[in-house]
Formats: C-alpha cells, structure tokens, sequence
C-alpha cells in the first residue's frame, strides 16, 4: 500500500477506535457529581441516593459537591464550563433545566444549548393546599371565591420563578381569576404562614405538606399530576376538579456538559438508569416521595425542550423576569 494511504488509513481507524477506547477505559478515576443548591433539597437528595450503586457498577467514586447560589445559575454555570469528558455531571432541577432559561434575563448559563442530558431520574406532583381558615375547601370554591374576590386571594410560594410559584401563575391564568403572590425564602417560611392563617393558599411539593395535610393543619384541594397521589387517595388531580391543561411535577435529572464523547455519556446514562432502579435506591426514593422515572437521554432531552416551552409561555404571558 502506498505509504500515505496507509498513514490516512491508520489515522482512520484510530480516529473510529478513540470513543470507544475511551468508552472502555472509562472511569478510571473519581466523578465529581455537582448539586447547585444546599444540601438537603431534592436535588442534593437525588444526587446521594444514587452514588453508592454508581460506584459499585463503574468501580469509581462519585463525589457529590453542592455549588449553591443564584438559583442554581452558578452549580450550572460550573458544570458548562467543565471539560466535557464524563468526570464531571450535575443533578439539576426543573428550574435549573427549563424555568431559568425564561425566567433569567441575563441567564449565565444556557439550558438548551450547555448540556447533553442523561435522564430525568426522579419527579413528585405539587399540592394545592389551603390554610385551615380559608373559606375555599375545594377547587370550585376557590375559583368561585377567586372571582368573587378579585386580587384578594393570597399564593404563598418559595420564592418568585419557583415550581410552587409558577404553578400558581398557571392555575390563574388557566381560571381566568387573579390573585397575590406572596414570595418567601424557601418553602418551610411559606408553610408555616399558611398553617398560620397568614396567606390563603399555595402548590406545595407533595412530600412537604403531606403530613400537615394528615394531621389536619392544611386542606388539600388537589394534586398537580396526572394521577391520585397514594399517599392521599381522597385528593382529586386538579383534571378530575375540572382545570384542564395542568399537570405539573416538580423534577429532578442529569446531565454533563456539551460535547461529552457520546459513549461516555451513554454509559452513564445507562449506569444511572440502573441505579435509579435498584431496589434499595428506588425504595429510599419513594419512602421520601418521589416517583423514579429512569428514562433514556433521548426521551430526557424532548422533556426538558417542551418544559423549556411551556414555562416560557408562562412567564411570557405573566411578564415575569428577573435579572
């Protein structure tokens, strides 16, 4: 063969053989695993539950390190500037993957375009739940009181752009009703006034009302998911209280940066589908309230884009941005 064509045909094969070499070795030392918020959350949650069946199927540690701050813009903006080569991956959630990318006006990061996505790993619906002393103890008579009262009844939330937050802009725009948002520091602030009479009402994560719901210091109204809740049987989906178009989980998922070898990504997708469904890990997840979802990069990757989407148009249609 003559020389050149042999050097181009060995430079060929070395070229295809690469990713998967890469693919074969991988990983051959520790993965940093970044959560962008404090520890605790769902994210942080999530992110611990799954490491101990990663390590033991990839034969490495899985280093959980929690970047909080900007509503997860700088955990995020770490994970888009890191070497796209599989050892380091963020657990992120439906704010960090698809609200900021609207909500932001001069956003760090960009949802869309940053990041290969692994999969969706875990989601809970949120609740619609309203102070003991509210007059409202169902939908319809929320809706009724809401038109009847217009701007007075008052949406506690975590904090403006939240899951909780948005919901409530959802659910007015889809009642054709009006109401206050009452923005708090986080979700236990915004409980406790609720409990307390001091706001009205608000869409909680299922797993942080639940138990007040139980014991009588909260009424429930609705689910936001597609189904009952097992926890609350009794509960109707807000579809079966007759608002359509409004089904709402709160959700967490995987990703690395852009450009990951696709083998590598693949493999930890697959790894991390495992894990989720591991016995022991599935269990621990559904004993604090999530719902395992496990699906692949593909159907992960068309989730977040209509998510990016829908909550756009929200917060569009509200005029709601933030710096």
């Amino acid at each position: 063969m003559n020389p050149s064509l042999r050097a181009l045909a060995l430079s060929a094969v070395a070229l295809l053989a690469g990713p998967a070499a890469h693919a074969a070795g991988y990983p051959t030392k520790p993965v940093t695993m970044i959560v962008p918020f404090v520890p605790g959350g769902s994210s942080d949650i999530t992110a611990r539950s799954v490491t101990p069946a990663l390590t033991k199927a990839l034969g490495q540690t899985f280093v959980v390190e929690n970047k909080p701050g900007a509503n997860s813009a700088i955990g995020a903006q770490a994970l888009a500037r890191s070497t796209p080569d599989g050892y380091t991956m963020m657990v992120g959630s439906i704010g960090t993957f698809a609200i900021n990318e609207a909500l932001y006006k001069n956003l760090s990061y960009n949802p869309s375009k940053d990041f290969e996505y692994l999969t969706q790993a875990v989601r809970n619906p949120n609740v619609l739940v309203a102070s003991p002393t509210f007059p409202a103890s169902t939908v319809a008579e929320l809706v009724d009181y809401a038109r009847k009262n217009p701007g007075k009844v008052s949406y506690a939330s975590s904090g403006t752009g939240s899951s909780d937050h948005l919901s409530a802009v959802l659910f007015r725009q889809r009642t054709q009703t009006s109401g206050v948002d009452v923005p708090y520091r986080g979700g236990g602030a915004a409980i406790a006034d609720l409990i307390g009479g001091q706001v009205n009402v608000s869409f909680q994560n299922l797993g942080a009302v639940q138990n007040h719901i139980k014991a009588g210091k909260l009424k429930a109204l609705a689910i936001t998911g597609d189904k009952r809740a097992p926890d609350l049987p009794d509960v109707p989906t807000l579809a079966e209280a007759g608002i359509k178009d409004m089904v709402v989980y709160s959700w967490q998922g995987f990703a690395v940066p852009k450009g990951t070898p696709p083998d590598v990504a693949q493999q930890l997708a697959k790894a991390l589908q495992a894990a989720l469904r591991d016995p022991q890990t599935e269990k621990t997840l559904q004993g604090l309230g999530f719902e395992v979802v496990a699906n692949t990069p593909q159907q992960f990757t068309a989730f977040q884009q209509a998510e990016v989407k829908r909550w756009k148009d929200v917060i569009q249609k509200a005029n709601i941005q933030l710096e």
